[in-house]
């Protein structure tokens, strides 16, 4: 009866041992070879106005992911990915999960800025400085707005730092 107990305890053992730890602080978040200091606000403003000097005006379309047609977070995505050397989620459901929370008067450029426009309706931008962002607008495409803008000041929600 000893021996049938140390016997499956052995069998079990190996099995425990290569369970994976569960890590509460997953990210989806990884970067790619090149990969942008974001400490250098200069340099990411600079990554980020030439994305949208590329992508301005490009229609919103939901689910899209090109400039036939873009939504806010798939914009965003598009822009880690290619300007900054980062991937990051394609949701905005996803986008606001990552990094840390920053107040919005401790923004940085690069940090993720997010609006309630709706019931269920989450908006992405990504910030400029000088309470601009950059954005895919359903009315305009790829633009820049402000933070102080009436519209959007009264839809913020919170900002993270990726």
């Amino acid at each position: 009866m000893r021996n049938t107990f140390i016997l499956i305890l052995v069998m079990c053992l190996p099995g425990c041992i290569s369970q994976p730890p569960i890590s509460p602080e997953k990210t989806s978040v990884y970067t790619l070879g090149n990969t942008v200091n974001r400490d250098n606000g200069l340099l990411v403003r600079r990554l980020l106005l030439a994305q949208h000097d590329e992508w301005r005006g490009t229609h919103y379309k939901l689910g899209g992911l090109s400039k036939k047609g873009i939504d806010c977070s798939g914009f965003i995505f598009v822009t880690f990915k290619s300007k900054l050397g980062m991937v990051i989620p394609r949701s905005t459901e996803l986008q606001v999960k990552e990094g840390v929370a920053v107040a919005r008067n401790q923004l940085r450029v690069g940090d993720l800025v997010f609006f309630k426009t709706g019931t269920f309706v989450r908006h992405v931008g990504v910030y400029l400085g000088n309470s601009k962002f950059l954005h895919a607008s359903k009315s305009i495409g790829v633009t820049i707005s402000s933070l102080e803008n009436s519209y959007w000041s009264s839809k913020y929600w919170i900002s993270r730092r990726i």
